[in-house]
């Protein structure tokens, strides 16, 4: 498990806030030096806990207009297997083991419902997966971010 300490949490803070920002005007706001930002934003990124900053895409104007959460009940055993057949199919944006009603929560885009159906066909397709059940996303009403988490985190750390 990686370890984030303060500085890092006020980093992430203000590359969420500002994808864009430079090392040496996030070093000036933090009132760090520039070689300490930049050293540590190099970390944050070797380690996985920030990924290329932003270039986060838009699926939707890219064509991708339907998202969808499809849960997998995969056969005992192969969940690696199906998980691996999964990461070839482009239009598989995300898979997450989970807990509960199946094994594996898929996030898929298609521009339509036709390719839709075929994604999801070649989800069906993939060795192991037993059943699935296929839910939509009609409308994003909180966006997916870290932004609230990292305040929070930060106001949480800072009380102590």
């Amino acid at each position: 498990m990686v370890r984030v300490d303060m500085l890092d949490i006020k980093i992430l803070r203000r590359l969420v806030e500002q994808p864009r920002i430079g090392v040496t005007e996030l070093a000036a706001r933090l009132g760090i030096a520039r070689n300490t930002a930049h050293a540590r934003v190099e970390r944050l990124e070797r380690d996985g806990v920030i990924g290329h900053r932003g270039r986060e895409v838009d699926i939707g104007a890219l064509g991708f207009e339907l998202t969808a959460f499809v849960t997998l009940e995969v056969a005992q055993g192969r969940l690696r297997e199906a998980a691996a057949s999964l990461a070839a199919i482009p239009r598989v944006l995300e898979v997450l083991g989970i807990t509960g009603q199946g094994d594996l929560l898929v996030r898929a885009a298609a521009p339509n419902g036709g390719q839709l159906h075929e994604v999801i066909d070649a989800i069906l397709a993939c060795p192991g997966v037993r059943r699935s059940t296929t839910s939509i996303v009609l409308t994003h009403q909180v966006p997916f971010r870290v932004g609230p988490l990292l305040e929070d985190e930060e106001r949480r750390r800072g009380a102590h």
